[in-house]
């Protein structure tokens, strides 16, 4: 392994030149940095785990992590994915600052700022996608803060995108319902979180996708919205079967999944109403127990708490950037029998 000696010597400068250089300290003309640079990079220089961990104790890294409300159970395991990363990282000076915060743009934007002004070295965030949350992560990322997206992507700066293939996940779960439902009477009741979150409006793109290519037979109603929250989820459920009586397919996108299935079962309509869902919360996996959910997909929400952190302080610690600009975790099927 190369040595900051080494590297010092081949490019004819001192080892505190190399320090500062590899350390983004200053102080170094741009010909110098690059040729330091160049060298490492082709020595393929990595810092010792004793440096990093010192360093980072002299850095105090702050590393603000925004998801959605508690609201959605499903950010219970991308938030324990996260404090998994941060006991591993005991030692190393890095303290989280986690807020969660509702589907809306201001509020997020707000977030953003409270965590600038504490001073955050890097951020995760699950983003609400819009052009105005977009260009404050631009802005993050040109002040030299990375950002890492989390469950959702957003077109923007940030190194990185942790998450699952969400139009791939839509045409698989266009897949099991037109392998799981039969006849030529099928409407698709299509219940969202938001249109403002990307992995919520690409799931239903991949899913109409698949169905108009092959199973043009289904008929899809417009998506409605219920936020992520359960008390919504069960009136637009409510509403959802009462406009469209014919519905006999339900297909949620994001959460609200209890809310929206306690709105099948008030209504008489669980015999005759087949329900497909995203991830293993508790109350998902107990429904699907109870034959109410048919098959729900899971998407790795551990991971998608556990890998963004790790990417930061990799980033913030070693100066490199992900090797992977997308990182997609792995899609798994859950029916009654494979729980």
């Amino acid at each position: 392994m190369a040595t900051i000696k080494e590297i010092a010597t081949l490019a004819g400068v001192s080892r505190g030149t190399v320090d500062r250089v590899l350390n983004n300290r200053g102080g170094v003309s741009e010909a110098t940095a690059k040729r330091v640079q160049e060298i490492a990079d082709r020595l393929n220089y990595k810092p010792n785990r004793a440096g990093l961990i010192l360093a980072a104790r002299k850095k105090k890294i702050k590393i603000g992590v925004i998801v959605f409300e508690a609201s959605n159970p499903f950010f219970d395991d991308v938030l324990a994915g996260v404090h998994a990363k941060a006991q591993e990282l005991d030692g190393y000076n890095v303290s989280l600052l986690i807020r969660q915060v509702p589907f809306d743009e201001l509020a997020q934007f707000n977030t953003m700022e409270e965590l600038l002004a504490e001073g955050i070295n890097g951020l995760m965030i699950a983003p609400y996608n819009s052009l105005y949350i977009a260009a404050e992560i631009d802005r993050f990322t040109d002040m030299g803060i990375p950002v890492v997206t989390t469950n959702s992507d957003i077109l923007s700066k940030r190194i990185a995108y942790v998450g699952c293939n969400y139009f791939l996940s839509g045409q698989v779960a266009a897949g099991l319902v037109g392998r799981m439902t039969h006849g030529n009477d099928i409407c698709v009741g299509v219940i969202t979180g938001s249109v403002h979150v990307l992995c919520h409006t690409e799931r239903i793109a991949g899913f109409m996708d698949i169905i108009k290519r092959e199973y043009s037979h289904i008929q899809v109603t417009e998506p409605v919205e219920n936020h992520d929250n359960d008390t919504e989820s069960y009136e637009v459920v409510s509403q959802l079967l009462e406009k469209h009586p014919e519905v006999n397919v339900l297909f949620f996108t994001a959460g609200g999944v209890l809310g929206g299935c306690n709105a099948v079962l008030d209504h008489n309509r669980a015999d005759s109403i087949q329900i497909f869902t995203y991830d293993c919360v508790p109350s998902t996996v107990e429904l699907i127990r109870q034959n109410v959910i048919c098959a729900t997909i899971c998407q790795n929400p551990f991971q998608q708490g556990y890998l963004p952190f790790h990417l930061l302080v990799h980033n913030l610690l070693e100066k490199q950037k992900p090797e992977n600009e997308l990182n997609y975790t792995d899609l798994s099927i859950k029916i009654k029998e494979n729980l």
